[in-house]
């Protein structure tokens, strides 16, 4: 009876980890199609955006009243209930990355009749690049139980910070040489703010994995901060 139990128990968490990793493409896919539209202003891509993240709050939903019945079902205790309320958490960081790429579309939908100024937009690709190698990393992390992982991917939140600051000056710069920039240049400070967001998600979720793993909390107070805080180990 006890061996059947656990069994089950473990196809109740196998059931999560699917709804976790179905979430986390999806939010993937989301950013990438997100600044895929802004960069060549395609609101047809930015509308598809929008729509999906109807697919991820559904997602959540799915996956917090499913963990709701296991804990009632199964009554885990220690490092089989963190398995449980971990995934719940995840879960909503996954549908927050989501509605950071929907803002980021919305946004291109509302610029789309403004001038343009292309190089504006290149230090969000560079912000881009690294909020979704943290997304990615981290979601692996998870897939794999990989606490050490976890902890690299919390590291490396400074890396976004300093970004989004340098494209704060760059976008500031912009409108400064041309009042034409303004409002195209205000929009895009938006939604660097957006992925910045996006990274601090991705490092919630490192910690909810490190929790996962460990049990330990990781305390924001001690994450490497400044231009350098990426590469310490």
């Amino acid at each position: 009876m006890v061996d059947h139990t656990v069994r089950s128990f473990d196809s109740d968490l196998e059931t999560l980890d699917r709804h976790i990793s179905e979430m986390g493409g999806i939010a993937e896919k989301m950013l990438s199609d997100a600044m895929d539209a802004l960069a060549t202003m395609n609101t047809d891509l930015a509308h598809r955006v929008i729509e999906t993240d109807l697919r991820l709050d559904v997602l959540q939903h799915t996956i917090e009243d499913y963990a709701v019945s296991t804990l009632a079902r199964r009554q885990p205790v220690a490092v089989d209930l963190r398995d449980v309320v971990g995934v719940m958490r995840i879960a909503g960081d996954l549908e927050r990355i989501g509605d950071q790429a929907k803002n980021i579309a919305k946004r291109t939908s509302k610029i789309a009749g403004e001038p343009r100024l292309a190089r504006a937009v290149i230090g969000l690709k560079s912000m881009h690049e690294v909020a979704a190698n943290q997304l990615k990393d981290v979601l692996d992390a998870y897939a794999q139980r990989d606490a050490a992982a976890a902890r690299v991917v919390w590291t490396r939140d400074a890396e976004l910070d300093a970004l989004e600051d340098s494209v704060f000056r760059d976008l500031l710069t912009f409108m400064m040489e041309d009042p034409r920039n303004i409002t195209f240049c205000t929009h895009l400070l938006f939604c660097s703010k957006n992925l910045e967001r996006v990274g601090d998600h991705a490092t919630n979720i490192a910690e909810t994995v490190v929790y996962i793993v460990t049990g330990e909390n990781l305390s924001g107070e001690d994450r490497p901060r400044g231009p350098d805080a990426a590469a310490l180990p």
